[in-house]
């Protein structure tokens, strides 16, 4: 049980912002109320402040639900009891809000269901259960029905592209083709006056209409039956749709024409019928191509998460849910530490880039706190199991989960006008064919009237008005390197005002470089440096190891191996038996002199001499941020190595084309010195520091109440901001868990892209409006004169396709330019 889920009785013993255990004595503030885990969350809360009630129902209205807020922050629903468990499922089939509303309250009346939260944008469930009532195996099978497919979040999306791609070409297409060949040949020439190839009052006639008639069935009860399941499910959830007016205009010519058909009539609108379900399924699986978020996979967690824990007394490795608070675990060099807990024995540098975003590895020694699927880089440790036997990856992962299954799919303009639309559009079919009948039109000139109407009002072109713009403006991004995984990202990205860059691996690269030597004889320090740090595993040895290569690259010399002459010839042979670790540094014997690379402080405690102007080197380099490492031997320290994550090189110019019409804040897990540097520049309106993984969501939470907010970033720790944004953005670089939040991967890296993605959602999101203006435009035109009797459902049915065909050659237009 993780510390969101305990019940403390101390209110001072978990963070006001992140609810993370807070440490002895708590962070506080004199003007803050509350305690914390770290100055950064303290500093969240001052600069933000807590969610006013007014504020935490918009952000509640903005995720979906009242207890999405409380789904952010990890804790249940009140009403849940403290025995409920929670599981997540990837249920293939939802397409819009509507699912969504369907899918929780079907599932909600089965007993020992507490809660339900649905999101269609990533194809995800939430359930909270009693496990005493109703097992987690048999969820799957209670959110299965319908048309919906559910399974295990593990085992990737039930469904897939495989199916729907046969529904559409094969079922729709083919059969469909069919119909469209007997009409034009056998039926057009009769409706234009021409003499038909068949005796329809025959034998003849009666092959080709029940051909017809058979296949029509198939397109509309087969392919159709996506369009026909929304209708459905739209009428449960009492909330009218497109799907429901569709399946209307389909079914109401459909059955019109059987009814004619079998009454001897031969103008029949089986056409018609075909011409909507292609359509519409035609947008429909345009927008699943859309879709390509892979929620449902197990993602970082499968690559990342420990499967084995090894016992320190016995040596013997155990599943991590064996592990027992208190047990000690032996990591070796290289492993992911399990659980989170306390070292016990040995130093080593610990990489604790995937969690907490932060560079430079700690250095961990007996009684630091250890986070579990962190790596221990250099040397082994004994790590004391904390009392919650968790780790904060797991931690990561299942609130990234919570996150996207609360958070549900963005209701488009088209769907939200529907609402009106759709009994608007049935009314007026319902009263100009009672007002037909009355007046003494006759039965069939009363349904043919009401039949007009509705197909005419057929929201072909609405379907496909938003679908066709969205695969343009995806096709635009992508020759662009920016992959679009969620389509909400052109609908929010306009409205965005706040831009949160994470700063490690975003606005830096990400991993250890030499930045800068600072000696006398650079080659000979760079290379004595190498030579020592080439035994250690630690990350800011294997960067200055790899310089120093590239030095003997540059120099035509062989890329030099522990003991290799170095690039000047003096040799650098050194027995691995004399090497020499610290916390702080390592050391070996050189040429007859010890030679000691690390913190400078190691080296004045060997009574090392260090000049001023090393001295000046070194207060520099930790001003800007970076780790100086000093190199001595010979009694005197004999140069300076500069080591950091440098910014990359197009930040400022993203930062200042961004700040130019939305707010800049950078987001950090670093302190000091890191994220000072990002204060003074011009366009970043505001840095927060220090920030622990688990409250970077709570803090996008927070910025989202001044308004919609957008989130870059590139690691595992990034991943919960990502989900919690209006707008998430990884870069392509970053762990598979960030990209699996975010709506949209910058491929190359370039930090430029982001502008680059607004401005494409902006014109995407023009095009939209401008294709969804042309539809209401031709529903307000087509409507009236179907009811006035000047266009029959032939006519209709062309007036239908012409829309579509406009909407169609509108999307296709390009985009650009976006140079500038």
């Amino acid at each position: 049980m993780s510390p969101r889920d305990s019940d403390p009785t101390d209110a001072d013993s978990v963070c006001r912002l992140c609810d993370l255990p807070t440490p002895a004595p708590p962070v506080t503030g004199p003007d803050v109320d509350g305690a914390f885990c770290c100055r950064g969350c303290l500093e969240v809360q001052r600069s933000l402040g807590d969610l006013e009630a007014s504020e935490a129902e918009a952000v509640r209205e903005a995720i979906g639900d009242d207890g999405a807020a409380a789904s952010d922050s990890g804790t249940a629903p009140d009403d849940a009891p403290k025995t409920a468990e929670s599981a997540f499922f990837a249920v293939d089939g939802m397409h819009c809000t509507t699912c969504e509303a369907f899918l929780e309250g079907r599932t909600e009346a089965e007993d020992g269901v507490h809660t339900v939260e649905a999101s269609y944008a990533t194809d995800t469930v939430r359930v909270q259960f009693d496990p005493d009532v109703v097992g987690e195996e048999r969820l799957p099978e209670v959110l299965s029905g319908y048309g919906y497919t559910a399974g295990r979040r593990e085992d990737g999306r039930p469904g897939g592209d495989t199916n729907e791609v046969v529904t559409f070409l094969v079922g729709g297409g083919l059969f469909g083709m069919m119909v469209m060949l007997w009409y034009a040949l056998f039926l057009y020439p009769t409706y234009f006056g021409y003499e038909p190839l068949a005796d329809f009052g025959g034998l003849d006639g009666l092959y080709v209409f029940g051909n017809i008639w058979l296949m029509t069935t198939f397109v509309l009860f087969y392919t159709g039956w996506p369009i026909l399941r929304g209708a459905f499910v739209s009428l449960r959830a009492g909330v009218p749709n497109m799907d429901l007016l569709v399946a209307l205009a389909a079914c109401s010519a459909y059955a019109y024409s059987t009814i004619a058909m079998g009454l001897g009539q031969t103008d029949l609108y089986f056409d018609v019928t075909v011409a909507i379900v292609l359509v519409v399924t035609g947008g429909g699986y345009y927008e699943s191509k859309v879709k390509q978020r892979a929620v449902g996979r197990l993602s970082e967690l499968t690559e990342r998460t420990v499967e084995d824990a090894r016992l320190a007394e016995s040596g013997e490795t155990v599943p991590p849910d064996e592990v027992s608070p208190g047990d000690r675990l032996l990591v070796r060099p290289g492993e992911r530490i399990p659980l989170d807990g306390e070292v016990r024995e040995g130093t080593a540098a610990v990489d604790e880039s995937l969690i907490t975003g932060e560079s430079t590895p700690l250095s961990k020694r007996p009684g630091d706190r250890v986070a579990g699927g962190t790596v221990v880089t250099d040397a082994p440790l004994v790590v004391t199991v904390d009392d919650t036997a968790t780790s904060t990856l797991d931690r990561l992962v299942e609130l990234l989960w919570e996150i996207q299954s609360s958070t549900p799919g963005i209701q488009r303009l088209a769907d939200r006008l529907a609402t009106v639309f759709v009994p608007l559009v049935i009314a007026v079919a319902a009263v100009v064919a009672g007002w037909t009948l009355v007046s003494g039109g006759g039965v069939t000139a009363a349904m043919l009237l009401g039949l007009t109407v509705l197909i005419v009002s057929c929201p072909c072109a609405l379907g496909l008005a938003t679908p066709l713009a969205i695969a343009a403006g995806i096709k635009t991004a992508t020759d662009r390197g920016i992959i679009v995984t969620a389509e909400a990202v052109f609908e929010d990205a306009p409205d965005i005002e706040t831009v949160v860059l994470d700063k490690t691996g975003t606005l830096t690269e990400g991993s250890m470089s030499v930045v800068s030597v600072h000696a006398d004889a650079p080659e000979t320090v760079c290379s004595r440096a190498a030579a020592v740090e080439s035994f250690s595993e630690h990350p800011i040895a294997a960067a200055i190891v790899e310089y120093a290569d590239g030095i003997d690259s540059a120099d035509s010399g062989p890329k030099r191996a522990p003991g290799a002459p170095a690039a000047d010839g003096g040799s650098m042979a050194i027995d691995p038996g004399s090497f020499d670790r610290t916390s702080r540094g390592v050391s070996a014997p050189i040429e007859g002199s010890e030679t000691v690379v690390g913190h400078p402080d190691l080296l004045r405690d060997r009574g090392f001499e260090i000049d001023s102007d090393l001295d000046e080197r070194i207060a520099d380099a930790r001003s800007d941020g970076d780790v100086p490492v000093a190199v001595g031997w010979g009694g005197r320290a004999r140069g300076v190595i500069v080591v950091g994550d440098t910014p990359r090189a197009e930040w400022r110019e993203a930062v200042e084309t961004l700040s130019r019409e939305r707010s800049v804040v950078v987001l950090t897990g670093d302190e000091g010195a890191a994220a000072d540097r990002f204060r003074t520049v011009e366009g970043v309106s505001d840095v927060f520091a220090g920030v622990p993984p688990e409250a970077k969501a709570e803090t996008i939470r927070r910025l989202r109440t001044r308004g919609p907010v957008a989130m870059v970033g590139d690691g595992s720790n990034d991943a919960p901001a990502l989900a919690a944004a209006d707008l998430g953005i990884a870069l392509g670089s970053g762990t598979r868990l960030a990209s699996d939040a975010a709506d949209a991967v910058i491929v190359d890296d370039d930090l430029r892209s982001v502008a680059e993605t607004f401005r494409i959602a902006e014109r995407t999101n023009g095009r939209i409006k401008q294709n969804l203006g042309w539809a209401f435009m031709y529903n307000g035109l087509a409507i009236p004169m179907a009811a006035l009797g000047l266009l029959n459902p032939l006519l209709a049915a062309v007036a239908m396709a012409a829309s579509s065909t406009l909407v169609v050659v509108n999307s296709s237009r390009s985009l650009g330019p976006f140079e500038g």
